[in-house]
């Protein structure tokens, strides 16, 4: 394949953003829209380029005193009737304009056009980052080359609509189970309903108040939801089990272990069985480079409702937010699409913030 991204592509964001787009790339199937990428990167003189899988990264070597990571996922979730792009007036259409190749193409640009930065920059163009996280790309070059990932402050070019959204929330998964004891249904007094036990469970999350936490003036609301059901065993048994699975997004201030505790004092007196968890990670709004990169955006930030790889900066105690210009409303769905002057403006903000002295 004739590689897309030409120099002319290259130089204007928008146009960057729809030859990337239209670069099919769903999770696991990155190989090809990699090899553009690296192509790219190898042929600019003022970067040092690896790879890792269908990891990209590049990064200038000018002694600068501090380091700053822009990172984007090339990956996508699945194509849904939304591929290739389309125009409608200033509107872009297709799998990946939100989330996040819009974001990727903020990276691409200033990697190729900005030669001499104020801060040593580091470029990520990672892997997998839709699906479990054992396929992640910043996961795996922390396993292989850790060293990499090394730097005083990073951004995550998730789609925010132009927004700063600082840390985010961690998140936690487990199943509460209820027990009973089967019986024939014609005689459903012989036995215990576990499909009814869980009304009590049902009933606390129902009653559930979620907790709401300001830190470093972002706020972040919690959330505590029952996502699936599981019971049953027959039309005519009744059930002796049944399982409710519980999400739980967490505020940063709280570590997998409390929230594991507060789970098991909601659930009191309940089976409950930890099966996911990721931590959060906290605003990171002090770091010099984060405090100037806000004053370039010139907008207060707010909480990450969600969680995002800035957790993986943050575990390494890399302060890191998450900018980008795409509607996170919009991300995964059919009607996907990014505004062109979110593209624009979200550019200019970037090369504000890196090129000026």
């Amino acid at each position: 394949m004739e590689n897309p991204l030409t120099p002319e592509v290259l130089a204007d964001p928008v146009a960057l953003t729809r030859a990337l787009v239209d670069i099919e790339s769903v999770s696991l199937n990155e190989k090809a829209i990699a090899d553009c990428v690296e192509e790219v990167l190898r042929g600019v003189p003022h970067l040092t380029t690896y790879r890792h899988g269908n990891t990209v990264m590049a990064r200038t070597e000018l002694g600068r005193s501090q380091r700053v990571v822009l990172a984007g996922h090339l990956d996508t979730v699945p194509l849904n009737n939304n591929f290739p792009s389309t125009m409608r007036g200033d509107l872009m259409y297709g799998c990946g304009t939100s989330d996040m190749k819009s974001g990727v193409a903020y990276a691409l640009h200033l990697a190729v056009t900005l030669p001499d930065p104020r801060y040593d920059v580091t470029y990520f163009f990672y892997e997998a980052e839709e699906i479990e996280s054992r396929y992640n790309g910043l996961l795996l070059v922390g396993e292989a080359h850790p060293e990499w990932l090394q730097a005083d402050f990073a951004v995550l070019l998730e789609p925010t609509y132009g927004i700063v959204e600082a840390g985010c929330q961690g998140t936690m998964r487990a199943n509460v189970t209820t027990y009973g004891e089967r019986a024939h249904a014609a005689r459903s007094w012989h036995g215990v309903n576990a499909i009814h036990g869980a009304v009590e469970v049902l009933r606390r999350l129902t009653a559930y108040e979620a907790r709401r936490v300001t830190i470093d003036g972002c706020d972040y609301r919690e959330g505590l939801n029952a996502v699936r059901i599981e019971g049953g065993v027959a039309g005519n048994v009744i059930p002796d089990r049944c399982e409710i699975e519980i999400n739980y997004r967490y505020a940063p201030d709280r570590d997998p272990a409390a929230a594991e505790a507060h789970l098991r004092e909601v659930f009191a007196g309940f089976d409950l069985v930890v099966t996911d968890a990721a931590a959060g990670a906290l605003p990171g709004l002090e770091a010099p480079p984060a405090r100037e990169f806000l004053e370039a955006v010139g907008a207060a930030p707010i909480g990450k409702l969600g969680w995002t790889d800035v957790a993986r900066f943050a575990a390494l105690g890399i302060p890191a937010l998450n900018f980008g210009p795409g509607d996170p409303n919009l991300a995964h769905h059919k009607d996907e699409h990014v505004e062109i002057g979110k593209i624009r403006d979200g550019a200019a903000t970037l090369h504000r913030w890196l090129a000026s002295s």
